[in-house]
């Protein structure tokens, strides 16, 4: 009598994942959920990177594996295009007037569609209020450690 292994699924473009990943840059962690609940996310959605997406395929259920990324691969390379001072005046009409911000503070702003946001670091702050953010993702242009635990695929 011969007995056939069941074959565990692997992930593949469009799967739905949970799972426990960390990324992690040259000065240390920017996500971590082993500590927390695990992720649930679909790939292809742009939740991850197309680089740090590519790394899960083919990973099977309840692998646990760490890729080094090559500084740029996983969130591009830094564009000075992405630092823009935006006026007082906008930030009051797009959330509280009487918001201070700091040099490190992570800002979120609506998209254009008001769908959806994204976030902005505060770099500089001017005497007449206005901000300098960094549109940048926190990792663009540094290599990228992606820790990653498959605990379940649909």
């Amino acid at each position: 009598m011969t007995s056939i292994a069941p074959t565990l699924p692997t992930v593949q473009p469009g799967s739905f994942l949970t799972l426990h990943y960390r990324l992690a840059g040259p000065s240390g962690d920017v996500i971590n959920t082993f500590t927390d609940k695990p992720a649930t996310l679909s790939l292809g959605t742009g939740e991850l990177s197309p680089a740090v997406e590519q790394r899960l395929l083919g990973l099977a259920e309840g692998t646990r594996a760490t890729f080094e990324l090559p500084a740029g691969e996983a969130f591009g390379e830094r564009n000075a295009d992405m630092q823009q001072w935006v006026a007082r005046k906008l930030l009051n009409q797009l959330g509280d007037p009487d918001e201070k911000y700091s040099v490190g503070d992570v800002v979120q702003f609506p998209t254009p569609d008001g769908l959806g946001s994204y976030a902005g670091a505060v770099q500089q702050v001017r005497d007449d209020g206005a901000v300098l953010f960094d549109f940048n993702h926190p990792l663009a242009g540094q290599p990228v450690t992606f820790e990653v635990q498959v605990i379940g695929i649909l």
